[in-house]
């Protein structure tokens, strides 16, 4: 007869031996010891975008399926192929974000932050999710940190933009990237450039990808956006050539505003996005290597995006890097997990009951403090403290309690010093300080 064990059910079990619940694929866990170089990359973003006047939102991981479906397009990738989506009790599709723009801009809509000021600077940080084949470097669960400024159409935002996302970089100390920007012009100028292209891609047709074949006739911009036939297109139309008047303007105000303040960048006349909503400025932070997986970070002006969603008229620009790919670029060499300051081997449960006044006093001044609560041998509790990296051990035993007189020693230099358990808290501190 089978019988509930827990949560598992015993007929699972193979021959008595539980099997083993893993994470699911594409899925990564962020282990204690990867932490400081996650924590150093979101203080040093936070610091940033916070200096440039950006306030933090956090937004809800699911939305209803048709805020990603009008917001990123119905012909695109993440909405075709990548998204996890599924109905709720009420029947609703619900969609696990697959990226920050659109539900951030649905609740600058919904709570009217328009209302407030001309021009709302928001930053968040958080994961996203697209059901991708998973690689090195690319999860099905992924960690996004981006920007988005709402309400301001002058150049110099995109310009601001631009500039604080090459001093992220430079303050992560992350070098051998590329700024590529170019023009995606706007509902004006982009009909002529669609036709022009059309034009173009007719003649190939036969010998692009079915992906590319059914972008001609929905989307024929994407198809430059291809990673199987990009080297087939390196003759095509360019959008630069198609601009009007106003988005020309635009586009030589924000590369004379890069050249002025020194910020390095290329033009990439055929960069264009993977998602509908990008107009007039886009841009992306590259590797120098070849290869479809380069981009770092990327993003571009939306200005129809907030009405098309059903907000007013309001343009907005914005960016995401990827975490874990940032990461992978930062020297993480001396970035390592906190480690104690004190650790107090206490031997027996008499010991202990003596220290934990001590330790809680010194954890609420701010110091780390860790021991063995279960008073092991001294020999078993060193080496914790070893595995713990703790500065000094206090060594609290039977003989140390009868004397009133503790052990404190120093792990680098082994040096031992006597510390008066009448006064522990305060001779501890000072001789902690700087540890």
């Amino acid at each position: 007869m089978t019988r509930v064990v827990g949560f598992l059910i015993e007929s699972e079990y193979d021959r008595g031996k539980q099997n083993v619940i893993q994470a699911i694929k594409g899925v990564k866990d962020i282990l204690p010891d990867d932490m400081p170089a996650w924590q150093h990359l979101e203080a040093v973003a936070r610091t940033i975008f916070e200096e440039y006047g950006f306030s933090e939102i956090r937004v809800p991981v699911f939305e209803y399926t048709d805020l990603f479906a009008r917001s990123i397009g119905v012909s695109t990738d993440i909405v075709e192929k990548e998204m996890y989506t599924f109905e709720d009790r009420d029947g609703r599709k619900i969609t696990l974000r697959p990226e920050g723009t659109a539900g951030v801009v649905r609740a600058f809509i919904e709570h009217k932050m328009y209302a407030d000021a001309s021009l709302v600077k928001l930053y968040y940080l958080g994961p996203m999710f697209r059901h991708e084949r998973p690689q090195k470097g690319r999860y099905r669960q992924f960690y996004q940190v981006g920007v988005e400024a709402l309400g301001g159409t002058h150049p110099h935002v995109d310009i601001d933009i631009l500039v604080m996302l090459h001093r992220l970089f430079a303050k992560l100390g992350i070098t051998g990237l590329t700024l590529q920007v170019n023009s995606l012009g706007d509902s004006q100028c982009r009909d002529a450039y669609r036709d022009a292209l059309k034009a173009y891609l007719k003649e190939k047709l036969p010998t692009l990808c079915a992906d590319c074949q059914r972008r001609y006739e929905t989307n024929p911009l994407r198809v430059l956006d291809c990673k199987v036939d990009a080297a087939k297109f390196s003759d095509s139309p360019i959008m630069l050539d198609h601009l009007c008047g106003p988005c020309k303007d635009h586009f030589a105000m924000v590369e004379g505003g890069l050249k002025k303040l020194g910020i390095p960048f290329v033009v990439n006349p055929r960069l264009v996005r993977g998602l509908d909503y990008y107009t007039r400025t886009t841009f992306e932070l590259v590797m120098d290597h070849e290869g479809a997986q380069n981009t770092v970070a990327a993003g571009g002006r939306y200005d129809g995006l907030v009405k098309e969603i059903g907000g007013p008229a309001i343009p907005g620009i914005g960016f995401a890097l990827g975490v874990e790919r940032a990461i992978s670029l930062m020297d993480t060499s001396r970035l390592k997990p906190a480690r104690p300051a004190l650790f107090i081997a206490a031997l027996g449960d008499e010991a202990v009951a003596l220290v934990m006044p001590v330790i809680h006093a010194l954890r609420n001044d701010g110091i780390r403090v860790e021991t063995d609560y279960g008073g092991a041998s001294l020999k078993s509790q060193m080496k914790k403290a070893d595995k713990y990296g703790a500065a000094f051990t206090l060594i609290v035993g039977e003989q140390e309690m009868q004397s009133r007189t503790a052990v404190l020693r120093n792990m680098a230099t082994k040096e031992q010093v006597a510390v008066s358990l009448d006064n522990a808290v305060e001779e501890l501190k000072t001789r902690l300080s700087g540890a």
